[in-house]
């Protein structure tokens, strides 16, 4: 039995799950996730959890049976209290400005870059080097986070780049110099 998938992904307060065919749907105060549930999985929503149960002890069933529960999951944290990333950057002359809902990178290029946010994301900037990344689906916002950073990833010379907070960027040593003999 998977040890993620057997537990029961309790329902809190004030966050509301129904089930119809392969579709659940979860409401909460942060708003509404809805994901369709593979056929063999079987999802059952009774007093206050929800419950994944897998057809057969198979290998892709005993995979499915954790990434199902573990979507759930995300799904009734995401409506309750929202995910967030925050990224920094590092450079001379990096910053980031926020234009209405979309950013505006300039991150040594000769142009600046425009970064629009996807529906149910929202951007912040803390100064003008960090941005955070926020929104109630887990793999959004993970996903616009990757691909701000991909806007400029950090180099292992200088470091400079953007960067998640508290990443750690492994340093290389530049060119050594040579002495000159004589």
């Amino acid at each position: 039995m998977s040890r993620i998938g057997k537990q029961p992904i309790p329902i809190p307060s004030g966050v509301q799950v129904t089930l119809d065919g392969l579709t659940i749907t979860v409401k909460g105060p942060k708003g509404e996730l809805r994901r369709e549930i593979h056929p063999e999985m079987q999802v059952a929503v009774d007093d206050g959890s929800i419950v994944v149960a897998r057809p057969s002890d198979r290998p892709t069933h005993r995979a499915l049976h954790g990434l199902t529960r573990a979507l759930l999951a995300n799904m009734v944290i995401g409506v309750e209290s929202g995910y967030s990333k925050t990224l920094e950057m590092q450079g001379v002359g990096y910053r980031v400005q926020l234009m209405g809902s979309n950013l505006q990178l300039a991150v040594g290029f000769s142009h600046t870059v425009d970064v629009a946010a996807p529906d149910g994301i929202t951007f912040e900037v803390e100064g003008n080097t960090k941005i955070i990344v926020r929104g109630i689906d887990k793999e959004l916002v993970g996903q616009t986070a990757a691909e701000i950073r991909k806007v400029r990833p950090p180099e292992p010379y200088k470091g400079k780049g953007i960067r998640y907070e508290g990443e750690h960027v492994r340093r290389k040593a530049g060119k050594a110099v040579k002495t000159m003999m004589q």
